[in-house]
């Protein structure tokens, strides 16, 4: 095993050298500072300055982001230079990884470990369980209310597709080797005397797997047994269909192969001709009972009309009564109508669109829900039908696409005017379904996390032997009834300013299990996944336990929840204290921080854990809690200062926590806070700068690591 540390070691000497010249900005302060920064050329890398033989098991850390170390280039060169251990902010966070689906996406994971171990250094895992950038949508959806069993015998017709021949005078489909004609209020298909096909419906909403009936209203010169192609032109399934001499209903039943489809009739080389009234395409679903959530309704008695385009096109309110006014006749898609209200619809539910409607004469037009980004289609409704009468009219899609935003009404092949009264867009929440009891609910997010915790330590393969196993779990405010602070809840939060798909896991777990199952099951994976079960070492991670506005609360509190878990089974190692400081200018104010971050280490000192500052960055205010100071703002002095309180909490974790637990220090921030950066922008919490220029806190890290 020494043999292979110290090829390690050499392999990245000889990586560094290369490095180093290719990259030797971060070795350099800023050239255009003046003589005042001179001085940091004459340091070598941050890591250099920890006594090895005094501070055998201390890790210098660097925060770094994932996308940028893995390309190999100036942030992968400054973290091998400057650390021993790397950890990056978000690549192995929950909603980095978990699709909307439930699927996992490991590669950022796998390629950071890879370049980590294979540059000899530590990839430390940030993090396990945490409640916020969870992928809420999929975590909410396990406990979605579970449907009632109801008898599969009792279903009802649900009609999917309809279109009434006897409103058309031109075949509205792509013609193949045979078109159709329209007389006498019917489609009329006479037989050419060889082999023919032809469209008799399109676009028509289907889910995959599920079984449809092709109905027509039809009769025919003599009986004829004709193919039915039901599918595209990538994936088709077909059926026949038998039509006598007798206007009747004739159907045929087909399962969908795709998400949306067409009917092909092909009667070969029957001599028979055939005329259709109509045709329809429905699926059985059992009877239940559904409550209807809406979207969006109006009755237009507010004047205002739908938005739309095309030449010609007039959209009107009069009465309260909504009019589309099309003059002359174009291609359906020329002229739209557009309900946009800025709602998302759902790849895969269904949608209803119900109006009371009428038109300046009998016809039809098609409505779709659509894409914007590209005009892409994503479900088309069912045709609706017009007559001169006032008539109610409900259609249904299923949307199958993402990112719709448009529910478009084509009516550019419908020349005459389109009154509507009322219109509302909603889709069905089952009323047949309960909620899953507690017990329910608990079953099925401990198979989300077990899948979770497996699938990450199967990525990491045994090399990442140190994690964050739960982030951010204790509260600031509320009591748990014993002194200490609550832990986090969906309703006890305490962000700390970031925000995102907050999921409590405690919430459905409970304050002790949700750690004691985590716990439990990272051993179980990581040493199952290759790893040494005597190397992993779990942290629990959390802010503000410097607190010194109220008496160091929180650490306090986090040792005593510590001891909870531990009292439930859990084996807790570590304790990582963030330390998203700020430099006071206030002395008054400074100096009560600085002495409830030597009580806060005393505290963790005496906890027996190791410890890790895991987090550490600073701003500058003027007084407590008030507003960071502005990189550009920050005058030479306050750098200096800067440069001195991060010496200065550095060697008091190396005074303060005892040898065997030392763990190390993260450099949070390796540069300055970019002003558009969702975390203290613009603000001067680097020990490089932007361009990655050594500052002055630079020189504060290595003076407090060597002692100096």
């Amino acid at each position: 095993m020494k043999k292979i540390h110290v090829l390690y070691a050499l392999a990245a000497m000889t990586m560094m050298s290369c490095a180093d010249d290719k990259y030797e900005v971060f070795s350099t302060a800023n050239p255009n500072k003046g003589e005042a920064y001179e001085y940091l050329n004459g340091y070598d890398h941050l890591k250099t300055y920890v006594d090895r033989v005094k501070y055998p098991n201390f890790k210098l850390a660097g925060a770094v982001p994932a996308s940028e170390f893995n390309q190999k280039q100036q942030v992968y060169a400054l973290g091998v230079s400057n650390f021993d251990e790397v950890v990056t902010g978000n690549a192995f966070k929950y909603a980095s990884v978990v699709n909307d689906k439930g699927v996992m996406n490991f590669s950022t994971v796998k390629d950071f470990t890879d370049n980590a171990v294979g540059a000899g250094l530590l990839p430390y895992g940030h993090t396990l369980v945490w409640h916020s950038q969870q992928n809420i949508k999929y975590l909410t959806g396990l406990m979605a209310d579970k449907e009632l069993e109801v008898d599969p015998g009792a279903g009802i017709d649900i009609e999917d597709y309809y279109l009434d021949y006897s409103a058309l005078s031109k075949f509205p489909f792509y013609v193949m080797e045979y078109e159709p004609e329209f007389s006498d209020g019917v489609m009329h298909t006479a037989n050419p005397g060889s082999w023919y096909q032809y469209f008799a419906g399109d676009n028509i909403p289907t889910t995959e797997g599920r079984e449809y009936t092709v109905t027509v209203m039809a009769k025919a010169s003599e009986d004829i047994s004709m193919n039915v192609n039901f599918g595209n032109w990538s994936s088709a399934n077909s059926g026949t269909l038998n039509i006598g001499t007798k206007w009747a209903e004739y159907s045929v039943k087909i399962v969908a192969p795709v998400t949306s489809c067409f009917v092909v009739f092909q009667p070969g080389t029957s001599p028979a001709s055939v005329d259709y009234k109509w045709i329809k395409v429905t699926h059985k679903e059992a009877e239940s009972i559904t409550i209807p959530v809406e979207i969006f309704s109006t009755d237009f008695s507010d004047g205002k009309p739908l938005g739309g385009w095309g030449a010609g096109l007039s959209l009107s309110v009069d009465n309260g009564v909504f009019i589309i006014d099309n003059p002359t006749a174009a291609a359906d898609w020329e002229k739209q109508v557009n309900c946009e209200t800025g709602y998302v619809y759902e790849n895969g539910n269904t949608y209803f669109l119900k109006m009371r409607i009428k038109g300046s004469k009998d016809g039809s037009f098609n409505a779709v829900l659509q894409n914007p980004d590209g005009y892409k289609g994503c479900g088309n409704f069912q045709p609706v039908k017009l007559t001169t009468d006032w008539q109610d009219v409900t259609v249904r899609a299923t949307c199958n696409g993402e990112g719709a935003t448009r529910l478009l009404f084509s009516v550019g092949a419908y020349d005459g005017k389109i009154y509507i009264d009322d219109y509302t867009v909603y889709y069905e929440k089952s009323a047949n379904s309960i909620p899953l009891t507690p017990e329910e609910k608990k079953e099925v997010i401990t198979g989300a996390m077990d899948e979770w915790i497996k699938g990450m330590m199967n990525a990491t393969e045994g090399r990442v032997k140190a994690w964050d196993l739960v982030n951010e779990p204790i509260g600031g405010a509320s009591d748990d009834g014993e002194g200490n602070y609550a832990l986090q809840h969906a309703d006890n939060p305490d962000d700390n300013g970031v925000k995102g798909d907050n999921f409590y896991w405690q919430d459905i777990l409970g304050d002790i299990d949700f750690v004691v199952l985590a716990e439990k099951k990272a051993r179980k994976y990581f040493a199952e996944s290759g790893g040494n079960p005597d190397e992993l070492k779990l942290f629990i991670n959390d802010y503000n336990l410097e607190s010194w506005w109220d008496g160091n609360k929180k650490v306090k509190s986090m040792v005593n929840w510590i001891r909870k878990w531990e009292a439930a089974g859990a084996k807790i190692d570590g304790i990582g204290t963030q330390m998203h400081v700020s430099l006071i200018l206030d002395e008054q104010q400074q100096a009560a921080q600085e002495a409830s971050i030597e009580n806060m280490f005393r505290i963790l000192a005496a906890s027996g854990k190791l410890i890790r500052v895991s987090e550490l960055d600073m701003g500058v205010v003027e007084k407590a809690f008030g507003t960071g100071i502005k990189t550009e703002n920050v005058t030479e002095e306050q750098h200096m200062k800067m440069a001195a309180f991060y010496k200065w909490i550095v060697q008091k974790y190396l005074e303060i926590i005892p040898v065997e637990q030392q763990w190390g220090i993260c450099v949070w921030g390796l540069t300055d806070s970019p002003a558009n950066s969702g975390w203290r922008p613009g603000e001067p919490i680097g020990a490089w700068d932007l361009n990655y220029h050594r500052k002055h806190t630079y020189a504060g890290y290595a003076d407090g690591l060597s002692g100096k």
